[in-house]
């Protein structure tokens, strides 16, 4: 499937803002810094073809698993060239790859989707994201409440600390066109999902590790991947963190339950 559209700078300028960034980051011209295509190409379903979930019912490249639960498991994007602010962009999206495997609560699909994004007749950003469907759902082994006091403690030369309240997961989820309940609607958090509190987007975690990068070092990023390991819940302190070296980064989220919530890995070019 092929798509086109012109990536202005409005939405640079809100997810700048949400960040607590006095200006936007990037104007009309410049460098798109990594990831934050997902402002971008957003697909708004109509309201009755939503899932009890949030999510769309019958989607593009979805799976028919009865009672599916869909999780954000992590990513890869290799950068030829940043894309460019105000630019007309082309992107082609497919199907990399569909695992079926048995887990221990059901079916679980695992389902990788390729994005090729074009920008004055040459590819730009290639992005692969691994999507995990999976039946039933399942508590877990997380917390039975939220401790919104605790610090973490994490090493590291880079440091960003956040705190990600109702509100900003908000803001996110409308940049991004997330209609995921998981992050605003707290009685169904607790009562469906069998979470204690909602839950911050894995793609706002792999912002953040990547804003250690554009706000410590002004070198290129060639390449990075990123993994989602455990849930982040809001109103949790958490620190991304991370350790530069002669050709890239390594990159974490803690919280003072864990250490790698999620990790990501970056290379120079």
């Amino acid at each position: 499937m092929t798509d086109d559209e012109v990536l202005s700078a409005a939405p640079v300028a809100a997810l700048s803002a949400v960040l607590n960034q006095s200006r936007p980051v990037a104007g009309v011209g410049e460098a798109l810094p990594p990831l934050w295509h997902w402002l971008y190409f957003l697909r708004w379903p109509k309201q009755d073809e939503l899932g009890e979930d949030g999510h769309p019912g019958n989607g593009h490249f979805l799976p028919p698993i009865p009672g599916r639960q869909r999780m954000f498991a992590g990513g890869r994007c290799e950068i030829a060239e940043p894309l460019s602010v105000g630019a007309r962009t082309e992107r082609t999206s497919s199907i990399a790859n569909v695992a079926v495997k048995q887990g221990r609560t059901g079916e679980m699909v695992f389902v990788t989707q390729r994005n090729e994004f074009r920008q004055h007749g040459h590819t730009c950003l290639v992005e692969e994201q691994d999507i995990v469907y999976r039946s039933d759902r399942s508590a877990g082994d997380h917390p039975d409440a939220v401790d919104t006091s605790a610090t973490p403690q994490p090493g590291g030369d880079w440091q960003l600390a956040a705190r990600p309240d109702p509100a900003l997961l908000f803001r996110f989820s409308a940049l991004t066109a997330n209609a995921h309940r998981i992050h605003y609607d707290s009685p169904y958090v607790r009562e469906e999902e069998g979470y204690p509190e909602l839950v911050v987007h894995g793609p706002l975690l792999a912002v953040l590790m990547l804003e250690l990068v554009r706000r410590n070092d002004s070198r290129r990023v060639r390449s990075l991947s990123f993994r989602l390991r455990s849930p982040v819940f809001s109103r949790e302190q958490i620190v991304a963190s991370g350790n530069p070296s002669a050709d890239g980064a390594m990159l974490q989220v803690a919280t003072h339950r864990d250490d790698r919530h999620a990790t990501a890995e970056v290379m120079f070019a």
